[in-house]
């Protein structure tokens, strides 16, 4: 990419609960350009895939190029240069680093290509030319954000943050955001926790926490419960344009219930930035959901770059799994949610998004792209083998792939997926508990020496790396 702003950021080490990144300046070079389920709630126990088996892949950064049972010799050279060992987390301090960056007008769907059978390349700009450099990841994230919301999401307003104000209240924080003239107000409940010392670091639950909040608590982290149902219904398709979001935008706006969701997020998040009552450091948050709110979590943790840590676990079609993937899977004769059946379902989605319910492959992205939107900051992947229904194979698939930008960034340790069966939806096994301590660890108390460089499924699948991947892994510097 060329003609592109360039952001520089400083990075620290994460040693102690200090400030991990500042924000060092924006240069905007002279001559440049100006100027996007857990589906149903899958009931436990359901769609149980013959596919699990006992044994589990765990690969480390030096030998997860391909990350399959099959074919580690597929190695890729970026992530042979990766090292596990750093720990930085260069988180940009605002909502959206790439609100200045020139991103061009996208085409409408007649436009589009008519077929991309990978799943598109992280790497390649709108203007056709590859990144090359850290520093372009910032507007090359901006491309693929607008892309997201453009076709899929629903585009996030971005009020000031003046237009936000917020009080504590023993438990609870209520939020007030002022926008196109009206108001609404939605609350949160915080339980803090009766070890560390506060400021604390927060987990925020999107519909609430399916994680061992027990443990998260007895690690000094406290745990916020988001009603996102508030802010955005999801009874069914019925429920589009209701919710507190669509008072303040109105019914008509096009924005998904998941970007009404990650909107909300961020005004709380802007709140506890004014609330020190709330006793909360908001430069260690992490969010994270289960099935259909891990949906939402995903989408909250790509649009919000002050999340430090996302946890979407089971999320699956319209989550982690990848469009295309999911299609395929269900070609191939397996029961998994697609495109075409979760736009009928539920009001997730902005409503053009039906449009390419036969045509995943017309979409210039995919959901490898929007779980790089994290990038570089830190994201763990739980995803259950036994639901088939999620899209099994898919969202292995589609995280594996979407590591390569973590790999390319140099952060392999930032970004972690675990896939295991034989549980009930939404139960965290006790087998995945050890990797959540370890992000919780390393990404919301400072702790380096927690391993978080995972990569594993006891499903025993192959990522079909000459199907999905055509193109190269860049190493970024």
């Amino acid at each position: 990419m060329k003609n592109q702003p360039l952001r520089f950021v400083c990075y620290t080490q994460v040693l102690v609960r200090v400030p991990l990144v500042f924000l060092c300046g924006v240069l905007a070079l002279t001559g440049c350009k100006s100027s996007g389920s857990g589906g149903s709630q899958a009931s436990a126990g359901s769609s149980l895939s013959s596919a699990a088996s006992s044994s589990a892949l765990s690969l480390t950064s030096s030998s997860a190029g391909d990350l399959s049972s099959s074919s580690a010799a597929s190695v890729s050279s970026a992530q042979q240069a990766s090292s596990s060992s750093q720990v930085s987390v260069p988180l940009s301090g605002v909502e959206n680093s790439g609100r200045d960056c020139f991103v061009p007008a996208l085409p409408a769907y007649a436009n589009l290509a008519s077929s991309i059978a990978a799943l598109p390349d992280p790497f390649r700009g709108l203007d056709g030319e590859s990144i090359s450099s850290k520093h372009d990841w910032t507007c090359r994230r901006a491309e693929v954000s607008k892309q997201a919301q453009y076709y899929e999401l629903g585009e996030k307003p971005e009020p000031d943050t003046d237009a936000v104000t917020a009080a504590v209240v023993d438990n609870t924080i209520t939020v007030t955001v002022e926008d196109n003239g009206s108001a609404i107000a939605f609350s949160a409940t915080i339980q803090l926790p009766t070890t560390g010392v506060a400021p604390y670091p927060a987990m925020i639950g999107m519909g609430g926490s399916s994680l061992n909040n027990t443990e998260l608590l007895n690690r000094g982290i406290a745990v916020i419960n988001f009603n996102n149902n508030d802010i955005a219904e999801q009874t069914n398709g019925s429920s589009r344009g209701r919710g507190k979001f669509y008072t303040l935008y109105g019914s008509n706006h096009g924005a998904g219930a998941m970007t009404a969701w990650a909107w909300g997020v961020s005004r709380l998040i802007d709140a506890l930035e004014k609330t020190p009552d709330s006793q909360i450091d908001t430069r260690y948050l992490g969010v994270t959901g289960c099935s259909r709110n891990g949906k939402g979590a995903l989408i909250a943790g790509a649009l919000d770059e002050r999340i430090a840590l996302t946890i979407p676990q089971e999320s699956g079609s319209g989550g982690s799994a990848a469009w295309r993937v999911s299609d395929a899977q269900k070609a191939a004769g397996q029961n998994v949610q697609t495109l075409s059946q979760i736009v009928t379902e539920n009001v997730w989605f902005r409503s053009s998004f039906a449009q390419f319910s036969s045509t995943a492959t017309r979409l210039p992205f995919d959901h490898h792209q929007v779980m790089g939107l994290v990038a570089p900051r830190a994201l763990l992947v739980l995803e259950n083998t036994s639901m088939e229904w999620l899209g099994n194979v898919s969202t292995y698939t589609a995280a594996v792939v979407a590591r390569e930008i973590w790999i390319a960034l140099g952060v392999t340790d930032h970004m972690a997926v675990s896939q295991l069966g034989g549980y009930w939806h939404c139960t965290l096994p006790e087998s995945q508990q050890p990797l959540v301590d370890a992000f919780v660890d390393k990404f919301l108390k400072g702790i380096t020496t927690a391993d978080t460089d995972v990569v594993r499924t006891d499903g025993e699948y192959t990522v079909d790396r000459a199907r999905w991947i055509d193109w190269e892994t860049p190493g970024l510097h």
